[in-house]
């Protein structure tokens, strides 16, 4: 038994269901958590509105979409996160917390297989390399005038990447046939990547990844947290030790690089950082960036289009056609799209604050309304008088890693960190606002999809270079060490009755159906 499993952290691996996608699927299918259509699907629009308005639910595929007769499509994937533990095999979202942060600190090294036994090398396109042929685009609303390709997880193993792996989601549109524009959030990974080698004789060699494994998934929504994912990290041997066996590689075809061997579709080929192109034609023909809709972005506003560089595709390679490939059109601002890029981040920040002073921090959760990388709730508890304090350490350490973090809010233990309402009320009566408001000076690098940080750029052009942060809040609302007396909660005897000794259960199921927000917290902790 490896050191992984013996922490625990290989329960997943005892069980079917995600060392691959379509294991995956297979184990959702047998829980009942598969939604499974055969009526056309229409990429344009049909796909991310079903998905929108099955929100957090589960797993949709869509085995006929409309003009792709080769392909499959599946969205939702992540969107109950509930799900996605059982997967997974964690108790809740605290055990998936603790153990995803212990996975960060103890990767689990990929191993290479040969080209011959990788499924995503069953094809192997190199001319015809019309991406948009073969590669299902989608448009997420009427506001937008082209498709996008918004799924894909760059993979970079080895020396560009200072020896480790990274994988991380990048949109593209391809409308150069096999060039496509290559959108890079400045400060990320691939940002880092590229500004090294921008000025290179030679582009990046690198792949594209569609279908991933769901451990790989997981771990590519990790962003701007590189305290803790600092460049030349495992991200691959992350998701392994996630997932509880080493996630397979391959050698690329056409290029000098590896790429995910499970993966249903990979597009091998080369970053060009200064081929720089519009990424819809109405920008072009404006030659504005910034100004137009493109894309929604994670922030919960929609995204514009920029002037991005550009992926040159040498390959197209995917399992064999007839068994309909599977890619996987993640619709941004869905709790699909949030789940992914806040799950190793609730990680990452608990094990930041775990270096800086360990036992004090309980639990890390990122509210869906947070949106992704714009804020987080830290739950600490303070077991003696010198301890009080290293909340506000934490506060801002985690501003100052976390790029662009607008909110970051501490509580107590006492408080449900997954009621929203809990910590509105934990606000309202807890925080002084003269003294538990913390505003880091503005002026920092944070995140142009803001756009309440675009307006910092006032007539100029809505860019990174353009735009400034205004800073960060952390607020302090947990009770003060030596007085939780005075801030102690009612605790109703909801252990010490049971309702069915007085209800019958049709009854019981009426009065539960009525209750919602606040009262399921209050009534699930007697508070």
């Amino acid at each position: 038994m490896n050191d992984l499993a013996s922490k625990g952290l290989g329960k997943a691996a005892e069980r079917v269901g995600e060392k691959d996608l379509r294991a995956a699927l297979e184990w959702f299918r047998s829980k009942g958590y598969l939604v499974e259509t055969n009526k056309e699907v229409n990429p344009d629009l049909e796909i991310t509105g079903l998905q929108k308005i099955f929100d957090g639910s589960l797993p949709m595929l869509f085995n006929n979409v409309k003009g792709m007769p080769h392909a499959r499509a599946i969205t939702n994937l992540f969107g109950d996160i509930r799900v996605v533990e059982e997967l997974f095999g964690w108790e809740d979202s605290l055990d998936r917390v603790k153990k995803v942060a212990r996975a960060i600190d103890h990767p689990l090294k990929p191993v290479i297989i040969d080209q011959s036994e990788a499924p995503v090398q069953e094809e192997v396109l190199t001319t015809e390399l019309d991406v948009n042929k073969w590669l299902t685009a989608i448009r997420h609303t009427p506001l937008e005038t082209e498709m996008t390709i918004g799924s894909g997880i760059s993979c970079v193993v080895g020396p560009y990447f200072d020896g480790g792996s990274h994988i991380g989601y990048n949109r593209m549109n391809f409308r150069w046939g096999n060039v496509g524009t290559f959108q890079i959030s400045p400060g990320s990974h691939m940002w880092q990547v590229m500004t090294e080698h921008y000025k290179d004789d030679e582009p990046i060699p690198l792949t594209m990844c569609f279908g991933v494994p769901p451990s790989c998934t997981y771990v590519a929504g990790a962003g701007f947290d590189y305290a803790i994912l600092p460049k030349g990290c495992d991200e691959i041997g992350i998701a392994g030790a996630i997932q509880g066996s080493p996630v397979r590689l391959v050698k690329c075809r056409t290029i000098d690089a590896y790429t995910l061997a499970d993966a249903e579709y990979v597009l091998e080929g080369y970053l060009h950082p200064r081929d720089k192109r519009y990424e819809t034609a109405e920008s072009e023909a404006a030659d504005i960036q910034g100004r137009f809709h493109f894309h929604p972005e994670w922030a919960g506003y929609m995204g514009k289009a920029y002037k991005a560089p550009t992926f040159h595709v040498t390959a197209i390679t995917m399992r064999k056609r007839e068994s309909k490939p599977i890619i996987f059109p993640l619709g941004v601002h869905t709790a699909d799209d949030a789940n992914i890029d806040t799950s190793v981040r609730e990680s990452a920040i608990f094990a930041l604050c775990e270096r800086l002073q360990p036992g004090i921090v309980q639990n890390v959760h990122i509210p869906y309304c947070m949106t992704d990388w714009g804020g987080c709730i830290i739950q600490v508890k303070k077991r003696n008088q010198i301890e009080e304090g290293w909340q506000r350490n934490f506060l801002a350490a985690i501003l100052a890693c976390s790029q662009g973090m607008r909110l970051a809010i501490a509580v107590s233990e006492d408080v449900d960190i997954y009621s929203m309402d809990d910590i509105m009320w934990c606000l309202t009566t807890r925080v002084n606002p003269q003294t538990d408001i913390l505003n880091p000076l503005p002026g920092g690098r944070g995140q142009t999809f803001m756009p309440a940080e675009r307006m910092t750029s006032g007539d100029k052009q809505w860019t990174a270079s353009n735009t400034q942060f205004e800073g960060g809040m952390g607020i302090d609302a947990t009770v003060p060490y030596g007085y939780e007396s005075d801030f102690h909660r009612p605790v109703y005897g909801v252990d010490l009755v049971k309702p069915e000794n007085f209800f019958d259960g049709k009854d019981i199921e009426k009065m539960k159906s009525r209750m919602a927000g606040w009262v399921l917290s209050l009534a699930r902790t007697g508070r």
